[in-house]
């Protein structure tokens, strides 16, 4: 899954609808102007004004530098429609330049829709300054399918006002998950319908929630082979006997359950919450949509010191694409996304001016001097309590960074019914769970 509001980006449904012709989307050769025509997706729609408009002056912007390439862009809310992805890319009906969740990418390489861009990866000035760990998530048999544009990984979001009020330090959040039970406990004693920690369980939420608690205690959800479950583990027992001993045990988790995550960020907003799981990019929603307060929001890492769940997204080609569009698409990604302190998500000056966040702590896609560069820019511009962040910054250093299983909606729609049994029913048997959990893991794994 993808985190909600990960992208500053919000953006709307394609305009090419499955009832065009293929050439409708994608661009074909290149034109008779003797251009290269490119077609791209993910430009925020008209209602997102200020987006519509950066992304607007940057493709002017990359033409008047670019004569040669003519870039066409379509918008799409969502960037990725999961009921028409992969239609359009069987109908040939995919823009040139598309875009992609991390857990989609294999996919489209095994169904042979995505373009080999492994001969002109080098004329993309970027791809060496990417963090390896994004790379290769488009990268399968050694082969390179597509480009990274942005990451997240998951952390602990939690209320510093909430902290204080109950006797607890705001400057040291819970490393461990008893950390957390203990201070979950202290914040649900506040009363005034104050929850000390809040967990999703439904619509496939709490399945990719489990998923990310497995990989904080050091577990897995499938073999490495990716051909059998692992969750009937001992990890696996401890994540759910966690949210059980908080739930009834402690008292610490509400009586509300069944939520999804508008539900949470709706009752960390309104400082009723102590803590929940996101990616920094939930921080400005809990802001702006959720009232909420820039400087009572902190980030720590995932407790238990294992791992984390990163995701994100980036583009593919067209397998129909031809030289010189694959290359004017790197460079159009280039300029877009990929140079540090600069570009659509990157201009953090131009930002700032329009009071969107600057200096949150993800995403950070760089390494080196370009990490260094896009740092410095984005400090110096920050708009939001960088302090408050710091703690996920260094922990995340430590924790081995994991993506979302294969086949993640259908293994987390099975999970979502393993947590939220724990949540709603006292007596819910962990063992069975997991054991009828992994069985029929094992059964869509089997199904490839």
């Amino acid at each position: 899954m993808r985190s909600t509001g990960f992208r500053r980006t919000f953006v709307a449904l394609s305009v090419c609808s499955l009832a065009l012709t293929a050439s409708a989307c994608g661009s074909g050769d290149d034109s008779a102007s003797g251009k290269t025509r490119i077609t791209v997706n993910c430009m925020p729609p008209k209602s997102a004004k200020v987006d519509r408009a950066f992304f607007e002056e940057e493709v002017a912007a990359f033409e008047k530098q670019n004569p040669d390439i003519d870039v066409v862009a379509h918008d799409a809310f969502p960037c990725q429609d999961p009921k028409t992805f992969d239609a359009k890319l069987a109908g040939g009906q995919m823009e040139d330049v598309f875009y992609t969740y991390f857990t989609d990418a294999r996919h489209v390489v095994d169904i042979g829709q995505a373009a080999d861009l492994t001969p002109y990866v080098k004329e993309l000035k970027s791809y060496g300054t990417l963090q390896r760990q994004l790379r290769d998530v488009y990268t399968v048999d050694g082969k390179v399918y597509g480009i990274p544009r942005t990451g997240y990984s998951m952390g602990l979001i939690y209320n510093r006002a909430l902290f204080e009020k109950a006797g607890l330090d705001p400057d040291r959040p819970p490393a461990t998950w008893d950390e957390l039970r203990a201070a979950a406990k202290k914040i649900a004693a506040l009363g005034d319908g104050t929850v000390g920690y809040a967990d999703y369980s439904a619509q496939n939420q709490g399945g990719w929630h489990f998923t990310a608690e497995l990989y904080s205690q050091g577990g897995d959800v499938v073999s490495d082979d990716g051909k059998k479950a692992t969750v009937d583990t001992p990890e696996g027992r401890a994540v759910l006997q966690n949210l059980h001993d908080m739930r009834w045990t402690d008292d610490s988790m509400g009586s509300k359950q069944l939520l999804v995550i508008n539900d949470v960020q709706q009752m960390m907003g309104s400082g009723k919450l102590g803590m929940y799981l996101s990616a920094p990019d939930n921080i400005p929603i809990l802001v702006k949509e959720k009232g909420g307060d820039y400087q009572d929001l902190a980030l720590a890492p995932m407790p238990g010191g294992q791992g984390t769940l990163i995701g994100g997204d980036g583009y593919m080609f067209d397998k129909n694409a031809s030289p010189a569009q694959i290359r004017a698409g790197l460079k159009w990604l280039d300029h877009m996304f990929l140079t540090p302190g600069d570009g659509f998500l990157g201009d953090y000056a131009r930002a700032k001016k329009q009071d969107a966040p600057v200096g949150l702590p993800e995403p950070r896609l760089f390494t080196g001097a370009a990490d260094t560069k896009d740092q410095q820019v984005k400090k110096a511009n920050a708009n939001v309590p960088v302090e408050n962040y710091q703690s996920f910054l260094d922990g995340n250093q430590n924790l081995d960074m994991k993506i979302e299983p294969p086949h993640a909606q259908q293994i987390y729609s099975v999970l979502d019914g393993v947590v939220s049994a724990v949540l709603t029913k006292e007596d819910a048997d962990i063992d069975r769970l997991l054991k009828d959990a992994s069985a029929k893991i094992d059964g869509i794994l089997a199904r490839g």
